[in-house]
């Protein structure tokens, strides 16, 4: 790991102020004044600021239910964000919460499963196209899903503004109106666009799997827990 990554996530200081550090001499890495932010550190190395010694963190993974009415981002002008809930300002401080990253992110109005993770290799692994790590949504429609929805979905479709189709998606219909949908991909806004270049809307919008972990049933809205480390590999060997 890089030394200013190193001292930024088990500090309060960003990594441009480690850097303001680094000048002022104040970081030694194994008794030797460190001067490099990029500098590579083995996991024996001592790295002390002011002549204190700083401990590695422990990474940190959580399975949220994500309330309707939230954002997933660490800031937003404009609505209250996942780190609002109070389940966060509870458990972690600010500095804590600045190293959180969302592993799949869901609209406003969308609920369900949501990862947080300060493991960004972790986070990585979930998100990324490469991966395809399969995601599960609950889908509430305001007209009946037209029967061929099921096989233009499975063929791939092309969303507006979009220059290649969707990648192949599974629908499992459960009544008229409602569905099951499980998709590889995390495009803008995909579901809702899926069903709109069908004629439909999407009225409700809930994930409740992400690979093979899925959202523990009595986790409330707004409710948070940590990851087993069973689930932690779960996700990892996906």
């Amino acid at each position: 790991m890089r030394l200013d990554k190193f001292v930024a996530d088990n500090t309060s200081y960003s990594r441009s102020q480690v850097r303001g550090l680094l000048k002022a001499k104040r970081i030694r890495v194994n008794g030797q004044t460190a001067l490099a932010p990029s500098a590579a550190l083995k996991s024996d190395d001592e790295v002390t600021l002011d002549d204190a010694p700083l401990q590695a963190r422990s990474d940190v993974y959580l399975m949220l239910h994500k309330p309707a009415g939230y954002v997933c981002a660490n800031t937003d002008a404009e609505h209250p964000t996942v780190f609002d809930l109070p389940g966060f300002s509870a458990r972690y401080s600010n500095a804590d919460i600045a190293r959180l990253q969302i592993a799949g992110r869901l609209d406003l109005d969308t609920t369900g499963l949501v990862l947080i993770t300060s493991d960004g290799q972790w986070n990585h692994r979930i998100t990324s196209p490469r991966q395809k790590c399969r995601k599960a949504y609950y889908v509430e429609c305001a007209a009946p899903i037209a029967a061929e929805t099921k096989s233009a979905f499975a063929e791939g479709v092309l969303l507006h503004g979009e220059k290649r189709p969707t990648l192949p998606a599974e629908l499992e219909l459960l009544s008229a109106n409602t569905a099951n949908l499980y998709i590889e991909q995390g495009i803008y806004h995909q579901v809702k666009r899926m069903f709109a270049s069908t004629g439909n809307k999407v009225l409700r919008l809930h994930r409740f799997q992400i690979g093979a972990l899925a959202l523990e049933t009595d986790l409330l809205p707004g409710d948070m827990r940590a990851l087993t480390s069973d689930e932690i590999r779960l996700l990892t060997n996906a």
